[in-house]
């Protein structure tokens, strides 16, 4: 083969080790393994650098900020969208000897959110080789999981939202080291191996999988984000960050939205996730999806691979005072301001917003229809306001963010009576509402994780009435 050439000398260096190497979609950013500079010895002495093709060149390459000082860090590889980087290392605070982590690249080509991979796949040994593959699958090489010696390849499956790691078998494990595996069609690929009848020591292998039912599905959610205009239509809201966050409120993935707003995430079958959507000027916006009841029947599929796309919307408010939400099902007793279980659970998204958007000093708002009298309607509104608030301070919300105050029947949305004097029980029921007001946006509260963040980001060498009341 004629066409193989060294890279340059900026990547390749004369007595020092390169290799296992990742690039990007676009084949323009390659990360690679380098170690051997001589400067130190041990094991320590393996980084992980990064170096970009521009101009028609590749570019010096350089440390990327999340290798640390005294660990060895190697075996990258990156997700098929290229956002997110899996690598191999020993640093402090792991279950064995290597394991598995994973970091978050943002829109600048910085990386953060460093994240050991867990129990289900890290274990007293060591894991190393970590390969995702166009169908979402990770495969890596483990000699900690039971297998049949050495180094064994594994697959990782989420069945309902859980982490189920296999050990592919045999014939590609074997007693001897069996890793690094790569597929080039989802039925077929590569991997290496040092068992006997190899022609080396470690020996390239190809297989091809034969299974007759064996069938690809690829689930993805692709969203756009919007803001809300003065006259209550939609405009679509670009630079937005969405992440999509499991059941532990663990962050899967980030996405930063473009001039379009749209946002693409790939997602598993019989799964539940949030989406958490922030960016300057608004409220930061928690919203439920769910891929649970949307499989596609795999005995309905023809072909070997099937991509499936799932929508959705996020719609954003402006943080702005004086702006007024209503909160749905907040209902009280009769005669009553005790909080009702179906209020306690609507109080409880208000609870995890304010601590989202820990800037915002808020009224909560109570009103009631005009049964009664006004000064009764007063004096229960007032008390139904006063108990949300307790509410909120009894969930942890400091008390100096929280104004309570009880309007009674004097600012309808609604008519309780029709034009006729009859009874209005639709106005009526919309007029006992709850609702929370913008009073104040001060300073946001910084987040506990954001030191850790920096911490990694520094160092980077990239570009810069009485009833019914």
């Amino acid at each position: 083969m004629n066409t193989i050439v060294p890279l340059p000398d900026l990547i390749n260096e004369t007595n020092i080790n390169e290799g296992c190497i990742t690039f990007t979609p676009d084949g323009k950013t390659m990360i690679f393994a380098k170690g051997n500079t001589g400067r130190r010895k041990g094991t320590n002495d393996v980084d992980l650098y990064i170096s970009r093709y521009r101009n028609g060149q590749w570019s010096e390459a350089v440390p990327i900020n999340i290798n640390l000082p005294d660990a060895w860090e190697s075996t990258p590889a990156l997700s098929p969208d290229g956002r997110t980087l899996y690598f191999s290392s020993n640093r402090k605070g792991g279950y064995g000897g290597l394991d598995l982590y994973s970091a978050q690249m943002d829109s600048r080509g910085r990386f953060g959110k460093v994240k050991n991979l867990g129990a289900e796949i890290n274990t007293a040994g060591s894991e190393t080789f970590p390969y995702v593959s166009d169908n979402g699958k990770m495969y890596f090489s483990s000699d900690g999981h039971p297998g049949y010696g050495m180094l064994d390849i594994f697959v990782v499956n989420r069945v309902n939202g859980k982490t189920v790691v296999e050990n592919l078998g045999q014939p590609v494990n074997s007693t001897s080291d069996d890793f690094g595996l790569f597929l080039f069609k989802p039925d077929r690929g590569f991997f290496t191996s040092n068992r006997e009848g190899g022609k080396g020591d470690d020996d390239i292998y190809t297989f091809i999988n034969e299974d007759p039912n064996l069938k690809v599905v690829n689930y993805f959610l692709e969203g756009i984000t919007y803001m809300i205009r003065k006259d209550s239509t939609r405009e679509i809201l670009p630079n937005t960050k969405v992440s999509l966050m499991d059941p532990d409120d663990d962050v899967m993935q980030d996405y930063v939205t473009g001039n379009d707003g749209k946002f693409l995430f790939r997602v598993y079958e019989n799964e539940n996730y949030t989406l958490l959507g922030e960016t300057d000027g608004f409220i930061i916006k928690r919203q439920p999806f769910t891929t649970i009841g949307k499989s596609v029947p795999l005995e309905t599929l023809k072909e070997l691979v099937t991509n499936i796309t799932l929508d959705t919307i996020m719609v954003f408010d402006r943080k702005e005072r004086n702006k007024i939400f209503v909160l749905e099902n907040i209902y009280f007793g009769y005669d009553s301001a005790d909080i009702r279980k179906d209020a306690a659970i609507e109080l409880d998204k208000l609870v995890t917003l304010l601590n989202d958007n820990s800037d915002l000093k808020i009224e909560m708002g109570s009103h009631t229809d005009s049964v009664a009298s006004e000064s009764y309607n007063i004096e229960l509104s007032q008390r139904r306001a006063e108990s949300t608030v307790n509410y909120l301070i009894r969930k942890g919300i400091d008390p100096n963010r929280l104004v309570a105050k009880g309007y009674g029947e004097s600012i309808p949305i609604a008519r309780n009576t029709n034009p006729d004097g009859t009874d209005n029980p639709e106005g009526r029921q919309r007029n006992r509402r709850t609702e929370f007001k913008i009073l104040e946006i001060g300073q946001l509260i910084k987040r506990d994780d954001e030191d850790e963040e920096d911490k990694y980001f520094r160092n980077e060498n990239l570009p810069k009435k009485k009833n019914d009341n």
